[in-house]
């Protein structure tokens, strides 16, 4: 049984690094993953890219034939990848062996040697693709039923947590794709790392994940934009938008700083139960020490220590995790100094053992 990330966001989340830093934590767990591009403008991938778009169609022999810009060209390329789905198809076929599919065309075969292949998907990043455009929704779900366990994993960088407005539009955002992709779906606060280089937050990080009663953001939305805007419209509207996120209540967040191995763990570990992937395929469990180790809850990490570890005491953990490594790094080298003088040790008691004579020597 396959399993999918759909990685969705605004330029500038982190879509790209995501999707690398992603296939490397999982390759350092023994997990096989392959990544697919099907953003057609993403010429230059920084990770090993197993299935391109752009070897279909590419962004600039569409806006060069067509006199497209970029946004229209981009909807475009999805359109014409939609109705050509058979070459993704062929494409994901070559990741993880053959999909054998039953009649109903839903449920994989056990005879399928590489279904359990992990795909990455690397999807292009204009909103309108995932907020009421078509075309990837309709991918997504022609995907689904070659048998892969889909989850939507949405970007959004932490900066939007710096201003109460763009705050307010990443909510909108966020819940408005869940109700576009209607699959399972994790929002995700990337690059909290950089939020000390930010002003301080007005509340905890707690307020802003959990996405906890949003009136109290209102006065400090309301200072924000009487610098910029004076109409006395705004203040209902912004009543009105408060209530619309908070009646849903289907927003949340988790947090992920793509560098940190307990951060990227923590996420893998919240994935992997929403996907079902921690529960074994759906012909029987398969317990590796990685569903063993989810399902346990081991290395949970609660917001409270991402709070302490990013915004609070950044500095003292960054000086801790130095001298950590340093000192890894001298044991390795004394280590490495101490196989050494073994090996040479026990070179020397051969040779003079084959001279017949025995060599014991004294420090």
């Amino acid at each position: 049984m396959p399993f999918a990330q759909l990685v969705i966001g605004p330029p500038g989340a982190g879509k790209s690094t995501y999707c690398n830093g992603m296939h490397q934590f999982m390759g350092a767990i023994g997990r096989k993953c392959s990544i697919v591009n099907i953003d057609p403008a993403n010429d230059k991938t920084s990770y090993p890219c197993a299935l391109d778009v752009r070897d279909l169609v590419t962004l600039e022999e569409i806006m060069e034939e067509d006199a497209l810009g970029p946004n229209g060209g981009v909807l475009y390329a999805l359109e014409e990848l939609e109705n050509n789905f058979d070459w993704l198809k062929e494409g994901l076929k070559g990741l993880g062996g053959e999909l054998i599919l039953h009649v109903s065309e839903y449920i994989v075969s056990n005879e399928n040697p590489g279904a359990d292949d992990y795909v990455l998907f690397d999807c292009p990043g204009q909103v309108e693709l995932f907020t009421h455009h078509s075309s990837l929704r309709n991918i997504f779900f022609q995907i689904s039923k070659l048998g892969y366990r889909l989850i939507v994993i949405h970007l959004v960088d932490s900066y939007c947590l710096t201003l109460p407005s763009m705050y307010i539009s990443a909510l909108i955002l966020s819940l408005r794709s869940m109700l576009q992709m209607d699959l399972p779906h994790i929002n995700v606060l990337t690059k909290v790392d950089n939020l000390t280089n930010y002003s301080p937050l007005p509340f905890n990080l707690d307020f802003y994940t959990e996405v906890q009663d949003l009136n109290y953001l209102l006065p400090h939305l309301q200072a924000e934009e009487s610098s910029r805007f004076s109409h006395e419209k705004f203040g209902p509207l912004n009543n009105a938008i408060v209530d619309l996120v908070q009646e849903f209540a289907l927003v949340a967040f988790e947090t992920l700083a793509v560098e940190d191995k307990k951060s990227m763990m923590h996420l893998l570990q919240v994935i992997d139960r929403a996907s079902g992937y921690a529960f074994g395929p759906a012909e029987g469990a398969n317990d590796t020490i990685w569903q063993v180790a989810v399902r346990e809850g081991w290395g949970n990490l609660e917001i409270q220590d991402v709070q302490e570890r990013w915004i609070d005491a950044k500095d003292e953990y960054d000086e801790h995790e130095r001298n950590q490594l340093e000192a890894e790094a001298k044991e390795r080298d004394a280590a490495a100094r101490r196989a050494q003088e073994d090996a040479e040790e026990l070179e020397l008691q051969n040779m003079v053992s084959a001279g017949g004579s025995k060599v014991v020597r004294k420090y």
